[in-house]
């Protein structure tokens, strides 16, 4: 995809994946719109890359809607959507509430989902455009005490994929990343830290380059670190013998 000149909406822009993917973007050239809850750094990241700075909790009834009409008033047509901001919880799923829940499948899968309905029609009119995801290797594996946030971003991969199918031909290319564990205020906010001395947190500049690579060159999809095909791969090809690992050295 041609970058420079292209509008560009990323969600999750106030902090980690999404800031350092708008620096990237803008570097590149790309027209901003910046999407986030924190105000403040939102402002901030307006000033350094010349974007339009939206907030918006993509919890709330209707903010999505209203986020992407907004965005096309803004800027008359979105050509690339970074669906990036998530959102985590730690804890067993019987100790979650309704509105916990709720939240949870708001920000990681509806409001993609919601977004992309809004903003693809005019991609497809155009001849161009494209889609990237930011989902989970939660999403792909599964993740104890993070039922919810993993069974989200499982479904931001299928629908991601059933629209890579839908679109073949139309000129809008889907791309998707699969991060691991990134070093973000992610862990923070979802209520416990990360405690494992395996596998290192990545920094998130360099998932953000990994995403930015992934749309420049059309990739359909991307893993960072590379090697987390495998666990992926196992559990596909042996999943008994994948469920025994583990269980044994834990998925946490």
């Amino acid at each position: 995809m041609r970058v420079r000149g292209a509008v560009a909406l990323v969600t999750g822009a106030s902090s980690g994946i999404g800031w350092a993917t708008a620096l990237r973007l803008a570097e590149l050239g790309a027209r901003l719109i910046l999407t986030g809850r924190d105000t403040e750094r939102l402002a901030m990241l307006a000033t350094m890359t010349g974007g339009t700075p939206l907030a918006t909790d993509l919890s709330e009834p209707g903010a999505v809607t209203r986020l992407a009409r907004t965005a096309l008033d803004a800027a008359g047509r979105v050509d690339l959507l970074v669906n990036n901001a998530g959102e985590g919880h730690a804890g067993r799923f019987t100790a979650m509430s309704a509105d916990q829940v709720a939240r949870l499948v708001a920000v990681n899968l509806s409001a993609p989902i919601e977004l992309t309905r809004v903003l693809l029609p005019g991609m497809v009119s155009r001849g161009t455009g494209h889609v990237a995801f930011v989902t989970s290797i939660a999403g792909r594996t599964g993740v104890a005490g993070e039922a919810v946030y993993s069974a989200a971003k499982a479904g931001v991969d299928a629908f991601a994929e059933s629209l890579r199918f839908e679109l073949a031909g139309s000129g809008v290319r889907v791309g998707v990343l699969v991060p691991g564990v990134v070093r973000t205020a992610f862990f923070d906010r979802r209520g416990a830290a990360y405690q494992r001395q395996r596998p290192r947190p990545l920094p998130a500049a360099r998932v953000a380059d990994a995403l930015v690579r992934g749309i420049v060159t059309e990739r359909d999809e991307s893993f960072t670190p590379s090697w987390l095909r495998l666990p992926v791969a196992v559990r596909a090809l042996a999943p008994t013998t994948y469920r025994r690992l583990a269980g044994r050295f834990g998925s946490s």
